[in-house]
């Protein structure tokens, strides 16, 4: 295509290799064919095949080891490295809290009315312990900060059950991720007079109540009031930041 720079060889043959991965249905310890085979079935030199590898080290993908038996083995990527590398990609994206509501707001109500029926008492029961962190007004600001992310890994937790589909569940964990990242960063807690925190537990708690009856309908408006809710707060307290921080310029 004009105007577009070639990829360098050892990125075309790192894309290579993670097709071959793919094809020949390789799992996360396999060990992928030596450097002469590579060489050789590529038609590349013995830099461009440790090139390459050391891409798909980067990417997490392939892990290397030295001494009797080892070579390059595949890797499977952990989601904490996944989250990781695509919060470096929207490192310098202006990403608003509308833009991440707008994604809660389609998939997690969803979510709520599918588990509804299908959580085991068990987990029930933690998820229920766990809300005693934010159950009660903060008492400082540091305070405040934790219950923001105390509240956001309840819905990283919950998109954890949904094991029907990965995509869905990673999607959302995603999301709540850069939500709470957003919030520490830009200090979105500071305001700090919403008890945001007391608020998201009782709806919380109710949730779980719809989820353990099997009521899926009211798990699903239950999700979708909450998110609205806890939408309007945030967008109160970007605002209310942003004047402080115009007044202090």
């Amino acid at each position: 295509m004009a105007g577009t720079t070639p990829r360098r060889r050892p990125y075309r043959v790192a894309d290579t290799i993670k097709g071959w991965i793919v094809d020949r249905q390789l799992s996360p310890g396999d060990r992928l064919p030596s450097e002469a085979e590579l060489m050789a079935s590529l038609g590349v030199s013995k830099g461009t095949v440790r090139e390459s590898t050391r891409v798909l080290e980067a990417q997490g993908l392939v892990e290397t080891r030295t001494g009797p038996g080892g070579g390059a083995f595949v890797r499977e990527m952990s989601e904490a490295r996944a989250i990781s590398l695509l919060s470096h990609y929207l490192y310098f994206k202006d990403i608003s809290i509308r833009d991440i509501y707008q994604i809660r707001l389609a998939l997690e109500p969803e979510l709520a009315a599918n588990l509804a029926g299908k959580v085991n008492a068990s987990e029930i029961q933690r998820l229920r312990n766990g809300l005693a962190s934010y159950a009660e007004p903060a008492v400082d600001l540091d305070g405040e900060r934790q219950q923001h992310i105390d509240s956001l890994t309840f819905h990283e937790e919950l998109a954890a059950l949904s094991g029907g589909n990965p995509l869905l569940a990673f999607i959302i964990r995603f999301t709540a991720q850069v939500l709470s990242d957003l919030t520490v960063y830009r200090r979105l807690y500071e305001p700090g007079d919403h008890h945001i925190g007391p608020a998201g537990c009782q709806y919380h708690a109710w949730l779980l109540d719809a989820i353990e009856a099997g009521d899926g309908e009211r798990a699903r408006t239950l999700m979708h009031e909450h998110l609205l809710e806890a939408q309007a707060v945030m967008n109160d307290n970007e605002a209310q930041v942003r004047r402080g921080f115009l007044a202090e310029g």
